[in-house]
């Protein structure tokens, strides 16, 4: 017995495999700083735990609708329309557990083998693991350091072709913290506004934004007919174990999406729903103040990166990572960030793990505590004799 053929074409998440070498050096007495994972560190919301305790005492431990429970999707479409400036109701709403869902069912549902999916380099290797995986046709554009990690638009445009079938964007992005500007966008939409074309927009990181608010492409005409925004609870509301994330897209996507969810997962979870919608819709303050934190710390390990010898790190506009750059080290990004792990006790990622343009970057989350951020800095400073 063999696994199918298409199994060779899936990939993976890094951040998982380093937290596992991170595990195995801590069972060895080695003391590590987490810097690895994409994760806030903050507790979810009180009133968001309690709206998930009170619902499992009240018995929502049943089947839901696959869509996601109407109230709560009503919420969305409501949410979704005043933050996006653009008109959707509960029908372009699907409710999946976690973000992830939405990729893969919406994929499924659109791409043949051989069709043409654009998407950016640096970023999620889910997006390459899923284009992959159905034998669709992966086409990185590259993230350019010096437009803030935005497009080449005239790459971009050069890449389109007659068999592109799908555009990936991600604003705020991981792993660079940077925002496709409005203009950016604009022309984006310009360009693919008269194409056979559907745009994957991945808005998880929205809230998580520092100078300037991150636009929707969906704003612009004729967009919100042909766009999928992705977004959900896990980074806004702390809530990555809970799995709830949501689609909003075309009524004949969001058709075939909830087919896939009934062949694959049934429903979500009811009184994470529950959960989910005392989030929406009730206090955000404990949101603009793990953004505020995450503002103090990006500012802090940005200037301290740009203390040690042969790294650059821009400041970035969103998100939770700084991803500086490492050629000054004259070191692989692959080997800098093994060095790092075994010899300075600090956890990061590769830019390799993101895409082959992530060579020359590492990806630091920085969803952990001032004082350990710090201290990180700091040991990193301490072995840069291998480099400096």
């Amino acid at each position: 017995m063999k696994l199918a053929d298409r199994m060779s074409r899936i990939g993976t998440e890094s951040a998982f495999e380093v937290l596992a070498k991170a595990r195995a050096l801590e069972k060895q007495g080695k003391h590590i700083i987490h810097l690895e994972i994409g994760e806030p560190d903050f507790p979810t919301p009180a009133h968001v735990v309690e709206a998930g305790q009170k619902a499992l005492g009240e018995g929502w431990t049943k089947y839901g609708p696959t869509a996601g429970f109407p109230e709560l999707r009503e919420a969305i479409a409501a949410y979704i329309s005043k933050t996006r400036r653009i008109s959707v109701n509960a029908d372009n709403v699907c409710v999946v557990p976690g973000g992830k869902p939405i990729m893969y069912f919406a994929m499924t549902a659109l791409l043949n083998p051989g069709d043409e999916v654009i998407y950016p380099d640096p970023s999620f290797p889910i997006y390459e693991s899923v284009i992959n995986f159905l034998d669709a046709k992966a086409i990185p554009v590259p993230l350019v350091e010096s437009r803030g990690f935005s497009f080449d638009l005239a790459t971009l445009e050069k890449s389109l072709s007659s068999r592109t079938k799908m555009v990936i964007l991600n604003s705020p992005a991981n792993p660079t913290g940077g925002v496709i500007s409005r203009a950016d966008l604009e022309t984006i939409a310009n360009l693919l506004r008269g194409r056979d074309v559907v745009i994957l927009s991945d808005e998880i990181y929205s809230r998580i934004w520092y100078e300037t608010e991150p636009e929707s492409i969906t704003q612009f005409p004729g967009m919100v007919e042909k766009t999928i925004i992705l977004d959900g609870f896990s980074k806004t509301y702390s809530m990555t174990g809970w799995r709830l994330g949501y689609g909003v897209m075309p009524k004949w996507i969001a058709d075939a999406v909830n087919l896939m969810a009934v062949n694959a997962t049934s429903c979500t979870a009811s009184f994470t729903q529950r959960a989910g919608l005392a989030a929406i819709e009730g206090p955000q303050d404990a949101v603009d103040a793990m953004v505020a934190e995450f503002k103090k710390r990006r500012n802090a390990i940005v200037q301290a990166l740009n203390t040690i010898p042969g790294f650059r790190c821009s400041l970035p506009a969103g998100a939770f990572y700084a991803f500086p750059n490492v050629t000054g080290t004259k070191m692989s990004s692959k080997d800098l960030a093994d060095f790092l792990l075994t010899e300075a006790g600090v956890a990061c990622l590769s830019g390799t793990a993101f895409g082959a343009q992530g060579d020359g970057f590492l990806r630091f989350s920085y969803a952990n505590s001032l004082a350990n951020i710090m201290e990180a800095i700091d040991r990193i400073k301490k072995v840069s004799g291998k480099w400096a």
